[in-house]
């Protein structure tokens, strides 16, 4: 059973950090690939960072890339994104999600059978 509960999302400054969390209420992650992906208004979802685990990879859209981080913790039950240098234009709803993509498939969001509830994070001064 996976079950995605994000948290971390809030209010920062521009330039500042924040880091995401997105935990299984249901277990561990067992081998599915995590992925972040996030939706501002009025505009279509879209990939931000995954990681597939299992085949020692990570993945970063470019325009996060260098900024953000994607990480599991040793317990594999708990996903990870620490965002720095932020800027107005990271402001969106960011989702977790759960699934098993290969490489060419990892930033479509239809590779994802499961989706936590979003957090939101705003970056404005």
């Amino acid at each position: 059973q996976v079950q995605l509960v994000e948290s971390g999302g809030g209010l920062v400054q521009p330039g500042g950090s924040l880091r995401l969390s997105c935990s299984n209420s249901g277990g561990t992650f067992s081998d599915y690939a995590l992925a972040w992906f996030r939706q501002a208004p009025g505009k279509e979802r879209e990939f931000v960072a995954a990681g597939r685990w299992n085949a020692g990879s990570t993945y970063y859209a470019d325009s996060v890339k260098g900024r953000f981080t994607i990480s599991r913790n040793s317990a594999r039950n708990t996903v990870h994104l620490q965002m720095n240098s932020l800027k107005p234009e990271d402001t969106a709803v960011y989702y977790c999600a759960a699934g098993r993509p290969i490489t060419s498939t990892v930033r479509r969001t239809n590779s994802y059978y499961y989706w936590g509830q979003g957090t939101q994070v705003t970056v404005s001064s």
